[in-house]
């Protein structure tokens, strides 16, 4: 189909999408996906069996009456207005980037903070809701650590008990933003314990969920849920777990989407290191004792060292004179950064071969650096 401009009314539709009845939510990504838009999927709801390949009679029959859904949308959109919620579809620019290439990203996200979804560094960290006194000091360490390696990065968790409420905790108590992302509306906070938690993270951070309010916590969406605190990080990190468990889910499912997974160690025969052992012993997860040894597999650190020099206005003078066309990638990503590849090429004009090699070598200078999902990223100058 040619692309259209995507409607006005995207995230209505979107939030109206996501309530059909017999739409899974990999069908529903498949749709907004084909049409570009929740608005387009809704237009052409009389026609999905001409429009779209190997369309199911069941899913074209799942889509023609969108009545009730639209009607719960519009109430839905009356509560996010009311109390701060932006509503995100994947075309929206606010939508987790890294989280939008994933096979079963949601098709739409209701949050309510003040953290960017697409900082450059974004980490989630998981593990077990019965955190003994070694996992809380792990935390405890890595936070702080990791607030003097890489200041900026946002720590993203599932606001549970255990290991998910001691990272935001953690986080907010070292001055970092923290994301967390629930396994329901966003109108209740579960569980109660932690709402003070998560009124101090809508300020230093944010909450996130792909469920309208009125949806309770129920066991299958913690399930879901785990798939958004995978997708929307760098990498993913295990602090303790038991042989099974729902950190365990993530990791596997930050794995699948090619996403770096690390773990803590722990002693032999310890029930909530069983996990995280099991993991780095298959060669799963990286084995990281410290925030030091995280950033530096990430490359974190040698980033850090650059914008330093960067501020000094060093580097600036080693680099050799940049090319008429380097020079242009450059100035377009000024403007308009974290751009795909294929948009550069357009913009720029360049060939998509020449233009891989030319962001490679402005890679190698230090200029910019590549993002999930084919995005590039140009450092502050």
């Amino acid at each position: 189909m040619t692309p259209q401009p995507v409607h006005a009314d995207d995230a209505l539709y979107a939030m109206a999408l996501s309530r059909l009845a017999g739409l899974n939510l990999t069908n529903a990504l498949l749709l907004y996906r084909h049409f570009g838009d929740a608005w387009q999927v809704y237009e052409h709801r009389n026609h999905l069996e001409d429009n779209v390949e190997n369309c199911q009679p069941r899913l074209a029959a799942a889509l023609k009456d969108w009545g009730d859904a639209l009607r719960r949308a519009e109430s839905e959109m009356e509560f996010a207005n009311k109390h701060g919620v932006q509503v995100l579809t994947p075309a929206s620019s606010a939508y987790p980037a890294r989280l939008r290439d994933c096979p079963d990203a949601p098709v739409v996200l209701y949050y309510r903070g003040t953290a960017d979804l697409n900082a450059t560094h974004i980490v989630s960290i998981v593990g077990t809701r019965h955190c003994t006194a070694y996992g809380h000091d792990l935390v405890k360490n890595f936070m702080a650590g990791l607030r003097q390696s890489c200041p900026d990065a946002i720590i993203v968790s599932g606001l549970a008990y255990g290991v998910d409420i001691s990272a935001h905790r953690q986080a907010l108590a070292q001055g970092m933003q923290t994301v967390g992302v629930l396994a329901h509306g966003i109108d209740e906070l579960y569980p109660p314990q932690h709402r003070e938690t998560a009124r101090a993270m809508i300020n230093q951070g944010g909450i996130l969920t792909e469920y309208m309010t009125q949806t309770r916590a129920d066991k299958v969406n913690f399930v879901k849920r785990n798939r958004i605190v995978a997708g929307m990080a760098d990498a993913t990190i295990l602090i303790e777990s038991a042989a099974k468990g729902g950190g365990l889910i993530t990791m596997r499912i930050a794995n699948s989407y090619s996403r770096q997974v690390f773990a803590f160690p722990g002693a032999v025969g310890a029930p909530y290191s069983e996990g995280c052992n099991n993991l780095i012993r298959d060669n799963v997860a990286a084995l990281i004792t410290s925030a030091d040894d995280f950033t530096a597999a990430m490359g974190w650190q040698e980033e850090a060292e650059k914008q330093k020099t960067r501020e000094k206005g060093i580097e600036r003078q080693l680099f050799p004179q940049l090319t008429d066309d380097e020079r242009a990638v450059v100035e377009l990503l000024q403007k308009t950064n974290d751009l795909q590849l294929n948009t550069i090429a357009v913009k720029a004009n360049i060939a998509v071969p020449a233009l891989a090699a030319l962001l490679f070598s402005l890679e190698m200078k230090g200029l910019v650096r590549p993002l999930a999902g084919g995005t590039y990223h140009l450092y502050n100058m």
